[in-house]
């Protein structure tokens, strides 16, 4: 607002020149209305501040102006007071001519620290914007020589109002320096949101909001997702070129999905103000307002759930005697993504297995030791789902005695495409070597029972271990059996059949250990069968009851032999007839000694 002559009167031409110049706008504003409908006319009135509120005073206006309530500042240093109908022009980017950055400073100012409504702060306010828009005009308009901005608000306001020069002194040149020091805005902006899946958990990633300038904050809102840092759908105070973390949530398990969110953004550095005209007077700014833009985005591509099998699994018996190999199998790890087709159903999921011999017992590790006998594979391919128990066999026998561990794997190149794509990238699982629920012992466990005996002797065993043997080592027993008619050997074994059992023998190492059972009283077929646990008590062996070769048959023994022999012949004469001709004789001597007894005579009589 123009002065008039103070101190140092301001050369007449100016002013005229000012007039003059205003009168004319003042005309091509009113003749280009025949054409073009003109902006609405606002009533301009005395705002917060200092002066006269008059196109030109002594001291001038230093403050601000109200249109429709809004505190609006000059932004043409020099020119008269715009008391009179203001039109509003809408936020303008071109403004008075004013370049971005003096735009974006100017905004600033009158909107965060010019609606107050305080005659200092506006005064203030009103000195930092006239600065910014031309700063030679308004340090010099009232006459002051010097050039600085606190020199030329004492020179007026040390006559206007001296009371509160110093501060508004101090406010005007600090709002000037933080207004100054705005990057320069932009009147408009654009934006999307960019969505990043983490390539190692595709329920992670994160948001960006991509935008035509940084200047912005706003607030988002996802579907399908939260920020992890509320737990929430939606964040506040978001921010373009920040990557914001997320946490996804698959609408339906072990399907590929997408994630999308939208927001809005307000520019936080404006490049425009709300410019009002007044012919014959100043133009003036106020708040731009709110300038912002909207923002959506998705996925470029499904997120497909990553899916991490591993297997737990169990052998069949952990002491076996020959045979297949068999393990009970069962998934685990993120069984909730398993890959399911479109209506639900559990895609299938190949495991294999090698299983390896060795002659001592498997030592947990990661690789499998180098002398480790490969002796076959096992294989596994899901029909039942994730949830379900699955028993492998091997069609396949072991060889020999020995240790054997089975060690699975899943790999990606083992699966269908559909399941691959759920896979981490290469993704590869291998069981450890050694997992003791892994390792089936086949332990050479046998024995050698005693052929024949008679009755009235001790009958014996022989345990033969040949090993491996775990470790503590094997407890052995043997126990006889007496055979009872009519059932069949391998049914003889039975506790109503039991004769005898041997005590308790640990053997540490591969060896032979001979029992012995008290004298037998009766004659028959007796069965053994041999016995071994391990240190724990779990049966390792059990030998079949009824084989040939630990079977014991019993006899009766045979009279001794009489030492005496025939005369005649020297032949010595059987027991048996001896014993005859005595019993003859003791008969016929009987009969004879009857005879007498009764008087019957063997031959006649004589006289």
């Amino acid at each position: 607002m123009s002065p008039t002559v103070r101190r140092t009167a301001s050369p007449a031409h100016r002013i005229l020149a000012r007039l003059v110049a205003a009168l004319l706008a003042a005309f091509v504003l009113t003749g280009a209305g025949s054409v073009v409908t003109a902006p609405a006319a606002h009533a301009a009135s005395q705002g917060a501040g200092f002066g006269s509120w008059a196109p030109v005073s002594t001291y001038g206006w230093h403050g601000s102006m109200l249109v429709d309530g809004v505190h609006t500042y000059c932004i043409l240093p020099g020119l008269p007071a715009p008391t009179g109908p203001s039109a509003d022009q809408g936020v303008s980017a071109g403004a008075a001519g004013l370049n971005p950055q003096q735009l974006t400073a100017i905004n600033h100012l009158v909107t965060v620290y010019g609606q107050s409504g305080d005659a200092v702060q506006s005064a203030a306010v009103g000195w930092a914007v006239k600065a910014i828009a031309n700063w030679d005009e308004t340090l010099h308009s009232f006459g002051y020589a010097g050039d600085s901005l606190a020199g030329a608000i004492h020179w007026t306001f040390s006559a206007l109002a001296p009371e509160h020069d110093a501060e508004i002194q101090r406010l005007a040149v600090a709002y000037y320096d933080e207004a100054r020091s705005i990057p320069a805005g932009r009147a408009a902006a654009s934006g999307r949101l960019v969505f990043r899946a983490d390539d190692a958990d595709p329920a992670t990633g994160s948001v960006l909001v991509e935008a035509t300038t940084t200047a912005a904050v706003g607030t988002v809102t996802l579907v399908g997702a939260t920020f992890a840092a509320n737990g929430s759908p939606t964040l506040a105070d978001v921010v373009p070129g920040v990557e914001y973390p997320i946490v996804t949530v698959p609408p339906t398990p072990g399907r590929p999905y997408a994630v999308s969110g939208s927001g809005r953004m307000r520019l936080t550095a404006v490049a425009a103000v709300r410019h009002f005209t007044t012919p014959g007077g100043q133009d003036t700014a106020g708040p731009a307002g709110e300038v912002g833009f909207d923002v959506a985005g998705s996925d470029a591509a499904p997120r497909v759930p990553r899916f991490a099998p591993t297997i737990a699994t169990h052998v069949g018996s952990a002491y076996v005697t020959g045979g297949g190999f068999v393990d009970d199998v069962r998934f685990a790890g993120s069984l909730a993504d398993w890959p399911r087709a479109e209506d639900g159903t559990p895609l299938p999921v190949t495991a294999t297995a090698e299983v390896f011999r060795t002659d001592s017992a498997p030592v947990l590790s990661e690789h499998v030791p180098e002398g480790a006998q490969s002796v076959g594979s096992l294989a596994l391919t899901t029909d039942a789902g994730p949830e379900a128990d699955y028993r492998v066999s091997s069609l396949w026998e072991l060889p020999e005695p020995g240790f054997y561990t089975a060690v699975w794997r899943i790999r990606a190149e083992d699966q269908t495409g559909e399941v691959r794509d759920a896979l981490p990238p290469g993704y590869s699982w291998s069981e450890p070597f050694g997992e003791a629920s892994q390792i089936s012992l086949w332990s050479d466990v046998s024995s050698l029972a005693q052929a024949t005996a008679v009755v009235g002797e001790p009958l014996s065993d022989k345990i033969i271990v040949r090993g491996p043997i775990p470790p503590g080592g094997l407890t052995v027993t043997s126990t006889v059996y007496l055979a009872a008619d009519g059932v069949p050997p391998s049914e003889a074994c039975v506790d109503a059949a039991l004769v005898w059992t041997s005590d308790a023998h640990v053997m540490l190492e591969p060896g032979e250990h001979v029992v012995t059972s008290p004298a037998v009283s009766r004659a028959g077929t007796y069965y053994w069968q041999e016995r071994a646990v391990d240190a724990a008590g779990a049966l390792v062996h059990r030998g079949t009851c009824g084989v040939a070769h630990e079977t014991t048959l019993v006899g009766t023994a045979p009279p001794p032999p009489s030492p005496r022999a025939l005369a005649a012949t020297g032949t010595p004469v059987p027991a048996g007839a001896v014993s005859g001709i005595g019993i003859a004789l003791l008969a016929a001597g009987g009969a004879l000694l009857g005879l007498r007894r009764h008087g019957h005579r063997t031959g006649p009589r004589s006289r």
